[in-house]
């Protein structure tokens, strides 16, 4: 049943909590037509994609926007939060909302992208298109990014430790927040405050963080589990764009997908950081509404290992 999730919910969408895996999603759904999803990236939520979900809906698309696993308005669920078993939760969740017929195209932001990448490994006869935005994936090239001795970033390692995140930013959520936003986005300003507000309440206290930090710390079993089915011969032949901001992941994303997807199409989004959807919001819906408009014949016969 449609639940409030607050006055931003675009014209047309409605919110609702759906049981899915094990776990409460809470998701917003609006338009008609095939299935667009859209995963959003830590510590955001489904509120990520806002600018974008009433033009993608008015494209002719039933857009489908939920809050993983243990973020937002979904349960703070105990565990199960690798990345392969969050795309079991799209997938069913694809199933509950009646949609699970026409392949989805799948979008996909920081980690939700990489829960997007397992959705399309794992099930690539229900993918059409896939477009990944902003991240490293797990096993291709995420763990040069993870580590600071080579010019990789802190946080990693801070957020997959068990238990000390939680006691350092209980408390200080919004300065954390307040400080995280600027350091990895391209745009000044583009956060307001009242945006850091609404992330804040959504990773206020010390369950809520805690989830949150969950997403990280399944990264290396995610990283083993991709590199296995590489090994293994396996490859992504849905097509697949690699959207990077120009200061920051730039075609960095794409490099290191082509091992696994030599078609990979790059696409670079000029002045915009770690947070496309948000600091540069047209210019990605142009890339977008190109690329999942496109007549795909997908999925391609041989994207399964």
């Amino acid at each position: 049943m449609p639940d409030n999730a607050g006055s931003d919910l675009p014209r047309g969408f409605t919110s609702h909590h759906i049981t899915v895996n094990g776990t409460d999603l809470h998701t917003v759904v609006g338009g008609a037509g095939e299935p667009v999803l859209l995963l959003h990236g830590w510590p955001q939520t489904w509120r990520a994609w806002r600018r974008l979900m009433r033009p993608l809906a008015d494209q002719g698309y039933t857009v489908i926007v939920p809050d993983l696993r243990g973020t937002g308005h979904s349960a703070h669920a105990d565990g199960g939060y690798s990345k392969d078993n969050q795309a079991e939760d799209m997938r069913q969740l694809l199933t509950a909302l009646d949609v699970a017929g026409p392949p989805v195209r799948l979008v996909g932001h920081d980690i939700g992208g990489m829960v997007a990448f397992s959705f399309a490994r794992l099930f690539p006869d229900q993918v059409r298109s896939l477009a990944l935005i902003e991240l490293a994936v797990p096993g291709f090239g995420l763990e040069r990014a993870m580590d600071p001795a080579g010019g990789g970033s802190f946080h990693f390692g801070l957020f997959m430790t068990p238990e000390v995140p939680e006691l350092l930013f209980e408390g200080s959520e919004r300065a954390f927040f307040q400080w995280w936003f600027p350091r990895l986005s391209a745009t000044p300003r583009v956060f307001t405050p009242e945006e850091i507000d609404a992330v804040t309440a959504a990773y206020r206290g010390r369950q809520a963080l805690r989830a949150g930090f969950a997403h990280y710390r399944t990264l290396l079993e995610d990283g083993r589990t991709n590199r296995a089915w590489a090994d293994a011969g396996g490859h992504l032949g849905m097509p697949l764009l690699a959207v990077g901001g120009e200061h920051n992941v730039g075609t960095r994303l794409a490099d290191g997908l082509r091992p696994v997807a030599p078609h990979v199409r790059t696409a670079v989004i000029e002045g915009s950081g770690h947070f496309p959807p948000e600091e540069r919001p047209q210019a990605l819906l142009e890339e977008l509404t190109e690329f999942l408009g496109e007549p795909h014949a997908a999925p391609f016969a041989d994207a399964a290992p």
